[in-house]
């Protein structure tokens, strides 16, 4: 009867160092090393974009920045991503989900979290861009904030500096009119956007955290 009992404690122990394996919480990973590009792809107006103490400056002609390295092979379903970003006096930006590189042109793939604070544009930071729209302004130019991005199945959900600002269910089978037929939620990468020559925006530490 020992034996039994010593042989059925050893049995749960390893069932139960499994289990903890394949159920470990998962952790935030760097998508950025502060330092340089790497991982990350752009197409035309490439000097849009630059590295200056460990922040991705964005600042010039139209021009998106894909996450193009080795992290999910860059496809990611589920996940919470986050990034700090400041922006200046009138400037507009965005964050792509779900999106796909192009070489040039408005990403046709995945939503846009807008980030815009004073931008004559009145959609503001923390919107899905012409899907679920945010009027109020949460945060101001030339102060950092904390971005988070997180989808799980058909929910996305925004917050802004810890404070959820926007929750979108995707209806199923949604369809899109006018072009817009690959907005909607799939797979696929980040990119960072650059609006417009007079749009000055900082990112730093950007990470992702995939989620099952």
């Amino acid at each position: 009867m020992k034996n039994g009992i010593y042989y059925l404690f050893v049995a749960c122990f390893f069932f139960s160092c499994s289990a903890s394996k394949n159920h470990r919480t998962p952790k935030w990973i760097s998508l950025f090393d502060g330092k340089t590009l790497s991982g990350w792809k752009v197409g035309n107006n490439a000097s849009t974009f630059s590295v200056n103490n460990g922040m991705i400056v964005v600042h010039g002609k139209t021009a998106h920045l894909f996450y193009d390295g080795p992290v999910k092979d860059h496809d990611f379903k589920n996940f919470e991503f986050k990034a700090d970003v400041m922006t200046h006096q009138g400037a507009n930006s965005g964050i792509y989900i779900h999106t796909v590189y192009q070489q040039s042109g408005w990403p046709s793939k995945g939503y846009e979290v807008q980030v815009n604070n004073s931008h004559t544009d009145w959609i503001r930071t923390g919107s899905l861009y012409g899907i679920d729209n945010i009027k109020e302004v949460y945060v101001k130019d030339n102060e950092w904030f904390t971005m988070d991005i997180t989808v799980q199945g058909k929910l996305v959900t925004v917050k802004i500096n810890d404070k959820v600002v926007l929750n979108y269910i995707e209806p199923d089978h949604v369809k899109r009119a006018g072009g817009d037929e690959q907005r909607v939620l799939s797979s696929g990468t980040f990119a960072l956007q650059g609006h417009d020559p007079n749009s000055l925006v900082y990112f730093r530490n950007i990470m992702v955290k995939p989620l099952p």
